[in-house]
């Protein structure tokens, strides 16, 4: 039986690559560099803490609860103004005049001589 050799079984020098091989090489290199730019943007710094992802969140969830209040306060009152302005309406009329007399007392707006 024949000792095994450490001898290389190739030339000592590669051979050339294939054009082919040379594009796969640059689109790795591309590849590679694209996600070093992305492990280093500063979204990826935060999820890589659990406490700032949860502070993060907290505060997103705090600005989406604020915006939806502001919102939505601002919609029903001027939905609310644009019905009041409807009194011709025997129905809708008296229930928008009334409710704009409860808008008026609550914000301390009441006109007294009516």
């Amino acid at each position: 039986m024949t000792e095994p050799t450490n001898a290389p079984l190739s030339a000592p020098y590669p051979a050339p690559l294939s054009e082919a091989e040379v594009k796969a090489q640059e689109t790795l290199t591309r590849l590679t560099d694209e996600v070093e730019k992305l492990n280093s943007h500063r979204f990826i710094a935060v999820q890589n803490s659990i406490w700032r992802l949860i502070g993060f969140q907290f505060l997103r969830g705090l600005a989406f609860g604020l915006g939806s209040v502001i919102g939505a306060t601002l919609l029903v009152s001027i939905i609310g103004w644009w019905l009041s302005q409807f009194e011709f309406l025997p129905v809708i009329g008296d229930w928008m005049v009334i409710l704009a007399d409860e808008f008026d007392r609550a914000i301390g707006t009441e006109q007294t001589g009516q």
